[in-house]
């Protein structure tokens, strides 16, 4: 423990470390036993007896002991989608602390500083329209097709950006990007015949599944986590939800029965 500061001076600024560690990581994507996980080592790393946490979908509670005192702290989770970066980062700090290659000034000023990177949305539409007409090609469609579905994925990416920009409510942004790319698609599969047209219609909206919240809802409950896992579930499936509402409305403009 620094000889500056008292003991608990001391514990509420690790306190205070361990909870920010894991709220950068709830609010952009990390599974549960992750969050819970580092927040531990964390604690530990710097002195702590004990560090427990309990984690729900939009808030976090930690707990840490030191030399028989107990102190708890809460803050409330605001999403800020997924971004990788941000918890490998957060990850090498952790290992860092633990390495006795950080004190826990230098750990605080690291984790207010950490940049959140985010690609170029340019580079971001052009992999979402890569990955889709790949899809699209690997499912059997034409070249014409496949060309198509990079087209009007692209278009959709471009349109979901603008409406997040805007802080449009995600369910809805994910609503009209799928109307809006089923009916583009639906547009140019009428006007101009596509041979596996149907294919492509499919294809275009595929950048809308929440898979990445799906994976971690599973990983949630199989480790224990059920009460996070469960919500994470509901609002991956509400967001698949959108995308059918926006899907269905667009094919019924257009008088397309099926794909």
């Amino acid at each position: 423990m620094p000889l500056e500061i008292s003991a608990f001076d001391y514990q509420r600024e690790v306190t205070r470390l361990c909870i920010q560690c894991g709220l950068l990581l709830l609010q952009h994507g990390a599974e549960s036993m992750l969050i819970d996980h580092l927040s531990n080592r964390l604690g530990i790393a710097l002195g702590m007896s004990s560090v427990e946490s309990s984690i729900s979908s939009n808030a976090i509670v930690l707990t840490t002991i030191f030399q028989d005192h107990c102190l708890t702290t809460t803050r409330k989770s605001i999403d800020r989608g997924i971004n990788m970066y941000i918890i490998s980062e957060v990850q090498h700090l952790v290992i860092a602390v633990e390495k006795k290659q950080l004190t826990w000034q230098q750990a605080k000023q690291q984790l207010n500083n950490i940049p959140p990177f985010r690609h170029p949305n340019w580079l971001v539409i052009l992999m979402v329209g890569i990955a889709c007409a790949s899809f699209c090609r690997l499912a059997g469609g034409s070249l014409v097709a496949t060309f198509v579905t990079f087209g009007v994925s692209s278009i959709a990416m471009f349109i979901r950006q603008r409406l997040a920009i805007l802080q449009i409510h995600a369910m809805i942004n994910v609503g009209i990007t799928a109307f809006a790319a089923t009916l583009l698609c639906g547009l140019v599969v009428e006007l101009y015949p596509i041979k596996t047209g149907s294919i492509a219609m499919a294809s275009c909206i595929l950048l809308l599944v929440p898979g990445f919240p799906l994976i971690n809802a599973i990983a949630d409950m199989f480790k224990g986590h059920v009460n996070t896992g469960i919500a994470r579930w509901v609002i991956a499936s509400l967001l698949a939800l959108a995308t059918c509402i926006g899907t269905v409305l667009a094919m019924t403009l257009l008088g397309i029965e099926r794909w």
